[in-house]
């Protein structure tokens, strides 16, 4: 997987289609991704105790890593990354302009 946390993505298809953020969290093995304010969900939590009140609670779920796109900070838009090696050392490529990521 070549998308990292901390990366900015935009959201490809679905209903969250054209919104912007920041991958919190990536899951290598299920493919997927947790986008900063994307695909959020809201949980009815009973109450535990006597006396505590019911809760909804907002929770960030994953998104497959194929529906977002990589943002270049060179060009600014949605593109796919590749790699090269540079004494010794991977780096991540825009394919679009070729920037160092």
């Amino acid at each position: 997987m070549k998308l990292k946390k901390g990366d900015t993505v935009v959201v490809l298809s679905g209903k969250e289609k054209g919104k912007k953020g920041k991958i919190v969290r990536v899951h290598p093995a299920g493919l997927t991704v947790v986008v900063e304010g994307v695909n959020i969900k809201k949980k009815h939590r009973r109450p535990t105790k006597s006396g505590e009140k019911g809760q909804v609670i907002e929770k960030q779920n994953p998104i497959a890593s194929g529906k977002v796109g990589f943002v270049c900070p060179a060009c600014g838009k949605a593109v796919r990354l590749g790699y090269k090696l540079e004494e010794k050392r991977k780096v991540r490529v825009c394919k679009k302009c070729g920037a160092e990521v």
